[in-house]
């Protein structure tokens, strides 16, 4: 079998080192050392002044909403992990659908402006598979209409833009460090945010506000993560160049097979040093998509739909136009790519794609 992604492991006893030293201390969570050590680390590695480790993704996403004290509607991304949306649902704003640039799949800057209303707060745009939205454009939005932005960077660690992290745009960005992602704490994530005051209010409110063992500064919630979870980020980070490599070179050589085929793949804008999180693929119909997926299925080769159905179908939300969107959701697929993956597994999956389009 063949997965579409699997959890990069590290030499096992390498982390028992980090575990032997949690046991030792009897310090498990509550902003232990490990978890100190891993976010100092994080912040050399990526360039970053602040960063705070959390919980997951989603819970770095629904703080930022709060610490920047968004209410009303916020534009964001029909084309995202259902996080994007549900934490902007969660914390009680309305998700407004922009619709995606058609060639990078990240939100279209030219559907946001005629989206807003006295109503519209901020913007949460999210970059898809790693690959930057149109920053320079949305940032320019923002700034001319007086709005907030929030960058979901699940996908983004190790991307750089500009020759500064993908993480480091934005009010707050916020990170994944999710079992599935090229860099992981098994469960985790993490918030970025460039106002000091900002960072202050979401280091409180990650430790249910708590300023003091009596006394809080604000309201919170349990945004913190454990020391075990840190002891494998620490673990992991040490072998981050090799997993960036070994991914740009599968990416490569998929794109080897694949040049020249019916097959379309996202555009990473000038600038980019792109992490290769994903190798997505866009066929010329849903048809076709279809068709290749279950031939892969068939010999235990497992893609995904990678996003579908689109976010704007949700059945908790009101029914939003997003037509670019809705097409690229039923015609992608993301093909496996993961640090054990084989190039002779990446000729054998290219060999059925190939086979299937053909008749």
């Amino acid at each position: 079998m063949i997965p579409v992604t699997k959890p990069f492991l590290p030499d096992k006893a390498d982390y028992q080192k980090l575990v032997d030293q949690i046991w030792k201390r009897n310090w498990l969570t509550n902003n232990g050392p490990l978890v100190n050590d891993l976010e100092l680390k994080l912040k050399e590695t990526l360039g970053l002044e602040h960063l705070l480790f959390t919980t997951n993704g989603t819970i770095a996403i629904q703080m930022a909403i709060k610490a920047l004290g968004l209410k009303g509607e916020i534009i964001t991304t029909p084309f995202s992990y259902v996080a994007t949306t549900s934490s902007i649902v969660w914390e009680n704003c309305t998700p407004i659908f922009a619709d995606i640039d058609p060639e990078r799949f990240t939100i279209d800057p030219r559907k946001i402006e005629e989206l807003i209303t006295s109503n519209t707060t901020a913007i949460l745009a999210t970059h898809v598979y790693g690959i930057p939205c149109h920053i320079e454009e949305i940032e320019a939005i923002a700034k001319k209409h007086n709005l907030k932005v929030i960058y979901d960077a699940a996908h983004a660690f190790g991307t750089t833009y500009k020759g500064k992290s993908l993480l480091s745009y934005g009010d707050i960005s916020t990170l994944s460090t999710h079992a599935t992602k090229l860099f992981h704490t098994i469960e985790g994530g993490a918030v970025m945010a460039n106002d000091p005051e900002v960072l202050k209010t979401l280091a409180y409110m990650r430790n249910f506000g708590h300023n003091g063992p009596e006394e809080f500064y604000g309201l919170g919630i349990n945004g913190k993560n454990s020391e075990f979870h840190a002891a494998m980020g620490l673990v992991n980070l040490k072998h981050l160049e090799s997993i960036l490599e070994k991914r740009r070179t599968d990416s490569l050589h998929y794109d080897h097979w694949l040049k020249g085929r019916d097959i379309q793949r996202p555009v990473v804008p000038q600038g980019t040093n792109y992490n290769h999180a994903y190798y997505p693929v866009l066929f010329e119909s849903k048809e076709i998509a279809m068709k290749v997926f279950k031939a892969l299925e068939m010999h235990e080769i497992f893609a995904r739909r990678y996003f579908y159905p689109s976010l704007s179908a949700l059945p908790y939300l009101t029914k939003q136009e997003t037509p670019v969107c809705d097409d690229i959701a039923a015609r992608v697929l993301c093909l496996p790519l993961y640090f054990d993956l084989s190039q002779e597994e990446i000729d054998l999956i290219c060999r059925l794609i190939i086979r299937t389009l053909k008749y």
